[in-house]
């Protein structure tokens, strides 16, 4: 998964966390809600400034959209990063559930 679509997926998460629209959060940000929906689609490469606006306009720190990003790489060796990187793609409240399940099984794997 490229940087540019890991970005808009963790934009797009937060925001939906927040339960904004991209209409609010574009109108938070002073930036037009088009152009939102491209970076979450990582359609566009966003600029540092405009990454540092969305960060303000859902109320994080910018550190939180870029971190872990020098690990991201095409290779399907890294297991967790590919289970983060689906579990963007789901609604939080489902995210719960699962999480719940990883558990049991990962304290299964450890009683063995």
């Amino acid at each position: 998964m490229d940087i540019t679509r890991e970005l808009g997926l963790r934009i797009r998460y937060y925001r939906k966390e927040k339960h904004m629209t991209q209409e609010k959060l574009a109108e938070i940000c002073n930036l037009h809600p088009t152009y939102i929906g491209q970076i979450e689609r990582g359609e566009k490469n966003a600029t540092i400034e405009s990454i540092y606006r969305i960060a303000i306009g859902l109320n994080i720190p910018m550190s939180k959209l870029l971190e872990n990003v020098e690990f991201l790489d095409n290779s399907s060796d890294n297991i967790p990063l590919h289970i983060y990187q689906q579990l963007l793609t789901i609604p939080h409240e489902k995210q719960k559930p699962i999480a719940k399940i990883v558990s049991e099984i990962i304290d299964l794997t450890r009683d063995s």
